[in-house]
């Protein structure tokens, strides 16, 4: 069950996280294994979340045997959110309302976002002052800062294979000098 933090006169913004849209965009995801990877989980639970439901791709689901998922960066985000809140214990009934609550946001809205927990209860905090009357309740909670995932995610992502779904060919989203040696390096 997500609740939303009783929310103060005067919220406080996070800041944009991604302002140089390094993000990829909507056409380009990527393949299961290296959703995996990105996201810390087993493709066993890939695959079981995809078929039931919690967390499936949106570019491109699987349509018959050899077929390939195709997740984008919001689905790999969602997805590395639901290995955390699986680690802190909380019910997997309560993830997929709480999945379901993320869903209806985009990702830059994912960004100030902090979602925190009792074990039973998912709570959605967006500014400092949320944080503060959540934990004036004086019960032990963990906290999930989805604008740290989106760092540790967009940090690594580029070092796996995407494709677009459109059929065209992915530009890197940045040519700094680090990439082009890790290029320089895959290619020979």
């Amino acid at each position: 069950m997500v609740e939303e933090a009783p929310v103060r006169a005067d919220i406080g913004e996070q800041g944009e996280l991604f302002p140089d849209s390094s993000l990829p965009d909507e056409f380009v995801g990527y393949r299961g294994p290296a959703a995996c990877q990105i996201a810390g989980i087993t493709y066993r639970q890939l695959d079981y979340w995809a078929r039931t439901g919690l967390v499936a791709p949106t570019i491109r689901s699987a349509h018959g045997s050899g077929s390939q998922r195709l997740y984008s960066f919001k689905d790999i985000l969602v997805l590395k959110v639901v290995k955390r809140l699986l680690d802190t214990g909380v019910s997997l009934q309560n993830i997929r309302v709480a999945v379901e609550h993320l869903r209806q946001r985009g990702v830059q809205d994912l960004a100030k976002i902090t979602l925190f927990s009792d074990g039973t209860t998912v709570y959605e905090c967006t500014s400092p002052e949320e944080v503060v009357d959540l934990l004036q309740g004086g019960q032990g909670v963990f906290g999930i800062a989805v604008s740290g995932a989106m760092r540790e995610i967009s940090g690594s992502i580029h070092e796996f294979p995407a494709e677009r779904a459109d059929g065209l060919e992915v530009n890197p989203t940045s040519d700094d000098e680090l990439s082009r040696r890790r290029r320089a390096r895959r290619t020979g």
